[in-house]
C-alpha cells in the first residue's frame, strides 16, 4: 500500500541526503581537497534594487556550460572507448541513449549501447534487499535505504568494451561497469515526485512499470541514488543537466569541482520553488511571483539540502542546476565547519522553507519522531526538531502547539480514532492555541503536536529531516484526487510528549527575544533555543543604513531577511545581495562578514546556526564520525 500523498506535506522533502554513518562509502576525492584562497563566485543575475530573485545564478569556475546533444559528444573518441552514464531513474533514459547515439553517428562513430536497466536482478529480490524489515508492510514509511546501487544487480556488471566502436553504458548503476569516461546525467528530485504524483513515475530496478509509489521513491530510491551520486562526484568527467526539452546542458567534471570549491567558501543561494498541497495559500504568488503548479503555493523550498539546487551558468540558455548537497559532500569542513562535519558527517543539518496558508487552510495536526524513535524505526541519524517564525499573519490566525494542561491522552486518542471514521475533532479541546503574531517564533521539539493555522506565512527553520510528519488529524480534508490524506496516528501516539503541557508549553516554546549582543545601530537577539535542539534561531535587527559585524567562527550560518528591503552580506570574497524573503548560506570558511542594511527602513534578518551536537552524538561520542 502506498500513501495517497507526500508523507510529509507540511515539511516535505524528498530524501535526506548526506552520509553520517562510518560504514557508508566515503564520497571524498582520493585526495581530500585542502582549503585554498577563496575568490567570490560572481552572480550573473541581479537588478540594482533588491528584489526577490527566483533564479539566482553563479558563473562557473574553470570552464563554461555547454549545450546540445552534438556538443555533448564532440570531445569523445569515435572508437575504442566505453562511456558510462549514471543518474536517477526519473530520467528519460531511452531518449538520452537515442540522442547520444544519433550525435555520435553524425561523427561517423558506431555505437554499442548497453541499457543496464535490462540487467537488474528480479524485482522481488531487489525489494527483499532494500525494503525488508519491521516496516516492510507499513503503509506510510520505510527506513531509509542504505544500499549501494550494486544491490540492483545479481553479479558484477560486466560489459565488454574496446573494438571499433563506442560502448555506451547507461542507466542507474551504469558506473558499476568498467569504463573509460564517466558522465552523470541528472534531473532534480521535484521531477520524480511530480511524475509519481501523476501516476507516471518509475522506480529503481523497475523501469518497465509506470505508476505511483511515493513511499518507495522517498525512502528507498532517493537515498540509494544520492549515495551513488555523492560517491561519483569526486571523479565524474561531466555533469549533465537534462531539464530542458531543447537538449542537455553540461559542465565538465573539473569545472564542476572548481565551481563547488569556490561556492563552498562564499555566500550562496539555492534555486527556490513552491509546490501545491490541499492546504496551500496565495502569498508566494502575490509577493514573490511564483506560478503555482496546481492552483496554490504551499511549501516553499528555500533551502532544503536533499532537494535544493544551485544554478550555475552565464544565463538561462546555458545553465546547470547542481545539487546543493554536493557542497558538504565534496568540501565538508570548508562548508559546514569542523565541529558540524564531525557531528553530522556530510549531512547539511538545517533547512529553511515557507509554509503558505494565506487564503488557504490549516495544516494537519501532527508531530515528528523523537530522536531514538527516528533512529531505531526510520534510520535517520538525527530527528526533526522544528520552529515556526511568523513572517506574515492575518488578524485571526492561530498556531496550535502542545497538549493542554487538562488534556487527557486517552480522550485525545479516542477523538483521533473517531475522526478516522468521519467524525469532526475539536482540536482546541486537546491542544493549546496561540494567536499568531508577526515576528513571533514558536519552538517545536520532536514529540510536540502542532499545526499552523490558516492565514499564516511561516518561515520554518528546522532540522533537515522532513519526511516524517506523523499525523493525528487533517480536518477531514481530501487530497487532490479526492482521497482521505493518510494519517500515521499510531506512530504519532508512540511519540507524543505528555510531559510538556499547558503553561510549560508557553514558558518553554513561546519565548520573548533575549538580547545576545549589540552594536551601533543594531542588535542580535535569540528568538528560539532549547537544550534538546542542536541549533538556535536568532534575529539581527538593524537600523536603516546600519552595519552589523559577524563571524562564522567555523560554523555555517543561514540568513533570511524577514523585514525591510534587504542587506548586503560583505565578506573577504566580496558582497552578496540578500533581498526580503530570500535565504542565503554563509559557509564556515567565509569567516568574518558584515550585514549592511539597504534602504530607508529598519531591516530584520533571521539567522540560524548549529550550537551543539545532536542528541545521538551526545549519547554516543562516535555518532556521526
Amino acid at each position: 500500500m502506498t500513501p495517497a500523498s507526500r508523507p510529509d506535506a507540511e515539511s516535505p522533502l524528498p530524501n535526506p541526503a548526506g552520509n553520517t554513518d562510518s560504514t557508508a562509502p566515503t564520497p571524498a576525492p582520493t585526495s581530500t581537497p585542502t582549503p585554498t584562497p577563496i575568490r567570490s563566485v560572481t552572480m550573473t543575475t541581479r537588478t540594482p534594487e533588491l528584489t526577490y530573485d527566483r533564479e539566482p545564478r553563479y558563473r562557473p569556475v574553470g570552464g563554461t556550460v555547454g549545450t546540445g546533444w552534438d556538443g555533448l559528444v564532440e570531445s569523445l573518441p569515435t572508437r575504442g572507448v566505453t562511456v558510462a552514464v549514471d543518474g536517477p531513474a526519473v530520467l528519460d533514459w531511452d531518449l538520452f541513449s537515442k540522442e547520444v547515439q544519433r550525435a555520435l553517428s553524425v561523427r561517423g562513430a558506431a555505437v554499442r549501447a548497453v541499457d543496464v536497466r535490462r540487467l537488474y536482478a528480479p524485482w522481488e529480490k531487489i525489494v527483499e534487499r532494500t525494503a525488508a524489515g519491521p516496516l516492510a508492510d507499513d503503509p506510510f514509511y520505510l527506513p531509509l535505504a542504505r544500499n549501494p546501487l550494486s544491490d540492483l544487480f545479481d553479479s558484477v556488471l560486466a560489459v565488454e568494451g574496446g573494438g571499433d566502436w563506442v560502448t555506451l553504458v547507461f542507466g542507474p548503476g551504469a558506473a558499476e561497469a568498467r569504463h573509460d569516461v564517466l558522465w552523470y546525467a541528472d534531473l532534480p528530485k521535484r521531477y520524480a515526485e511530480q511524475a509519481h504524483t501523476e501516476h507516471r513515475g518509475t522506480l529503481l530496478g523497475r523501469a518497465d512499470v509506470v505508476g505511483r509509489d511515493l513511499r518507495r521513491l522517498f525512502y528507498v530510491d532517493w537515498p540509494m541514488i544520492d549515495r551513488q551520486r555523492d560517491a561519483l562526484a569526486p571523479r565524474v568527467d561531466r555533469w549533465i543537466d537534462t531539464q530542458s526539452p531543447d537538449g542537455p546542458a553540461w559542465l565538465d567534471g573539473a569545472a564542476l569541482r572548481d565551481t563547488l570549491r569556490e561556492l563552498a567558501g562564499s555566500p550562496v543561494r539555492t534555486r527556490p520553488y513552491f509546490n501545491s498541497t490541499p492546504w496551500g495559500g496565495t502569498w508566494a504568488q502575490r509577493e514573490l511571483g511564483f506560478t503555482p503548479p496546481a492552483g496554490n503555493t504551499a511549501l516553499g523550498y528555500e533551502l532544503m539540502a536533499p532537494e535544493s539546487g544551485v544554478l550555475v551558468g552565464e544565463d538561462a540558455a546555458a545553465q546547470v542546476e547542481l545539487p546543493f548537497q554536493l557542497l558538504p559532500v565534496l568540501y565538508p569542513e570548508q562548508f559546514l565547519g569542523s565541529d558540524v562535519h564531525r557531528w553530522f558527517g556530510t549531512s547539511f543539518p538545517i533547512r529553511f522553507d515557507y509554509l503558505d496558508t494565506a487564503d488557504g487552510g490549516n495544516l494537519s495536526l501532527h508531530l515528528h519522531p523523537k530522536d531514538a524513535y527516528m533512529r531505531e524505526h526510520f534510520g535517520y541519524p538525527y530527528t526533526q526538531h522544528e520552529t515556526y517564525y511568523m513572517t506574515a499573519v492575518s488578524g485571526t490566525s492561530q498556531v496550535y502547539l502542545g497538549l493542554r494542561e487538562d488534556a487527557d491522552p486517552d480522550a485525545f486518542r479516542a477523538a483521533v480514532e473517531a475522526s478516522t471514521r468521519g467524525a469532526e475533532m475539536d482540536v482546541a479541546a486537546h491542544v493549546n492555541t496561540f494567536t499568531a503574531e508577526q515576528g513571533q517564533l514558536f519552538t517545536i521539539p520532536a514529540g510536540t503536536p502542532h499545526a499552523s493555522g490558516a492565514g499564516n506565512v511561516v518561515l520554518e527553520v528546522s532540522a533537515t529531516p522532513y519526511l516524517y510528519s506523523l499525523r493525528f488529524y487533517d480536518w477531514q480534508r481530501l487530497d487532490a484526487e479526492g482521497n482521505p490524506r493518510p494519517l500515521a496516528h499510531e506512530h504519532a501516539f508512540a511519540n507524543l510528549d505528555t510531559v510538556r503541557t499547558g503553561a510549560s508549553v508557553a514558558r518553554d516554546l513561546v519565548r520573548r527575544p533575549a538580547v545576545l549582543r549589540t552594536g551601533e545601530g543594531w542588535r542580535e537577539v535569540v528568538v528560539g533555543a532549547l537544550d534538546e535542539m542542536f541549533y538556535e534561531v536568532r534575529r539581527v535587527e538593524l537600523d536603516a543604513g546600519a552595519l552589523a559585524e559577524d563571524d562564522t567562527a567555523d560554523t555555517f550560518h543561514i540568513l533570511n531577511v524577514v523585514e525591510g528591503d534587504g542587506v548586503l552580506v560583505e565578506t573577504e570574497q566580496g558582497s552578496h545581495p540578500l533581498a526580503r524573503f530570500e535565504t542565503l548560506t554563509v559557509p564556515a570558511a567565509a569567516g568574518a562578514y558584515r550585514l549592511r542594511a539597504v534602504g530607508t527602513e529598519p531591516v530584520k534578518v533571521v539567522k540560524s546556526l548549529v550550537v551543539r551536537a545532536p542528541e545521538s552524538h551526545r549519547e554516543s561520542p562516535t555518532a556521526g564520525d
